[in-house]
C-alpha cells in the first residue's frame, strides 16, 4: 500500500461505539494484529532497505476543521485517548485511524519485571512480571540529526503467558523526551519520562505553533496533559477497592550494555535503529533483545510557563527493566493499535479524585 494513498486517509478520530464493546483484550490478539501485518515488509533486511513510509505531520493536520464545533478531529482524538481503553481501533473498513501525533513508529513486545524492593503496589511491587506491548515513535522527524522528540508508550498485561485467553484491561505506559526536542541522536541516550520538560522553541516556529495547539487541545481534554500519572500500573493486579500506591515519576533508559546502531552522522530512521537492536538483516527470527531500565522517584518540581516548562527530578532509583524481544514496523502498528492515556487525578492514589468527569463515570462520550 503506497504512502501517497495513505497520506490523506483519516478515519474516525473520536470515540465510536466500537470503542466501548467488551473493554479489555488478550495480549495475543493485540500482538498478532500488529505483527501479522506485512504491508511494509516481510523480512527486515537492514536500515533503509524496507523504505518505511513516512506519514507527514504539519500544522494543518492539527488545525483541520478546528472551527467546526463538536467535530474538530484533533479535539475528538484527545478526548478519545483519555476516555476509552480500546486496544485496537479497526473502524468499519478495517483501515484504522490516522494518528495525528507520532504517526511513524515501531511496535515491540517483551516482559516488564520489577527486581528491587519498593514501597509501591501492583506491578511496581518487587517480583512483578508482566507482558508489554510497546510503540517507539518520533514526534517530528524520524531521521537521526533532525529535530524530534522520541517516545515509548505501552500496554502492561498482568500475565506472562503470551497465549493467555483471558481478557485484561492493560495498564497504560506513556513516556517521552522533552516535548520540544531536539531529541537524542541515539535511542541509547534518550531519557523517556512520564513527566517530560518542554522547551517549545527548539524545533522552530512551525513546531512551536504545533506544540501550542497540542497543548491547548490536550488541556481542554485533561488536566496536566504533559504529566501522565502512573496509578494504572500500581493498581494492576490489585483487588478492587484495595489501597494502591504509585511513584510520582518514572523514566525508561536504554540499558548501558546495548550497542549503538550506526554513527552520529548517519541519517538512520529511528524505526530501523530499534529494529537493528533486535534483528539481524534478512533473518526473520529475533536474535537479540532491547532492554530499558525502569527508574522511579517521588521527588521533583515543575517551574516555568507551558512553553518553557522545566521538570527537575532527583533521587532516581532503578527498580527493574523491560526486555523487548521482538519488534515490527507495520501499517496496523501505525493505524490500528491504540494507547490509552490515564486521566488526571488530584491524588494519583485515590480514584475518587479523577478530574475528567466522563472518565470517572465510565460513560461513553460520542
Amino acid at each position: 500500500m503506497s504512502t501517497d494513498r495513505l497520506t490523506g486517509y483519516q478515519g474516525e478520530e473520536g470515540v465510536t461505539p466500537e470503542d466501548w464493546v467488551d473493554p479489555g483484550s488478550t495480549f495475543a490478539a493485540v500482538r498478532d494484529a500488529v505483527f501479522e501485518d506485512t504491508r511494509y515488509y516481510d523480512v527486515w533486511n537492514g536500515p533503509g532497505t524496507a523504505k518505511l513510509p513516512v506519514y507527514p505531520l504539519g500544522l494543518w493536520d492539527l488545525l483541520r476543521r478546528a472551527l467546526w464545533a463538536g467535530h474538530y478531529p484533533f479535539r475528538r482524538a484527545a478526548d478519545r485517548t483519555v476516555d476509552t481503553h480500546a486496544d485496537l481501533r479497526w473502524g468499519p473498513d478495517r483501515r484504522g485511524v490516522r494518528r495525528l501525533l507520532h504517526p511513524n513508529g515501531v511496535c515491540l513486545t517483551g516482559v516488564w519485571e520489577i527486581t528491587e524492593p519498593t514501597e509501591y503496589t501492583g506491578y511496581f511491587r518487587q517480583n512483578s512480571r508482566g507482558l508489554v506491548i510497546g510503540r517507539y515513535s518520533a514526534g517530528g522527524a524520524v531521521l537521526r540529526g533532525q529535530p524530534r522528540s522520541l517516545s515509548l508508550v505501552g500496554k502492561l498485561y498482568p500475565t506472562t503467558d503470551r497465549r493467555d485467553p483471558r481478557r485484561y484491561v492493560p495498564a497504560g505506559i506513556i513516556t517521552q523526551e522533552d516535548f520540544g526536542g531536539p531529541g537524542a541522536p541515539f535511542i541509547n541516550d534518550a531519557e523517556l519520562r512520564n513527566a517530560p520538560s518542554t522547551h517549545a522553541w527548539r524545533r522552530g516556529l512551525v513546531a512551536l505553533a504545533m506544540l501550542a495547539v497540542t497543548g491547548a487541545v490536550f488541556r481542554r481534554a485533561d488536566t496536566n496533559p504533559t504529566f501522565r500519572q502512573l496509578y494504572e500500573i500500581s493498581e494492576l493486579g490489585e483487588p478492587p477497592g484495595a489501597a494502591a500506591k504509585a511513584p510520582e515519576f518514572m523514566r525508561l533508559l536504554v540499558a548501558p550494555e546495548q550497542p549503538r546502531v550506526g554513527g552520529p552522522g548517519d541519517r538512520i530512521d529511528v524505526r530501523d535503529e530499534v529494529l537493528a537492536q533486535i534483528y539481524e538483516p534478512g533473518v526473520r527470527e529475533p536474535k537479540k533483545t532491547l532492554v530499558f531500565n525502569i527508574e522511579v522517584s517521588d521527588t521533583g518540581s515543575t517551574r516555568g510557563p507551558a512553553v518553557r516548562q522545566i521538570r527537575t527530578v532527583t533521587n532516581w532509583k532503578r527498580i527493574g527493566r523491560i526486555t523487548f524481544d521482538e519488534a515490527v514496523a507495520s501499517y496496523n502498528g501505525d493505524f490500528v493499535i491504540h494507547f490509552h492515556h490515564p486521566a488526571w487525578r488530584l491524588d494519583h492514589n485515590n480514584p475518587a479524585t479523577a478530574v475528567r468527569a466522563a472518565a470517572r463515570a465510565g460513560r461513553p462520550v460520542l
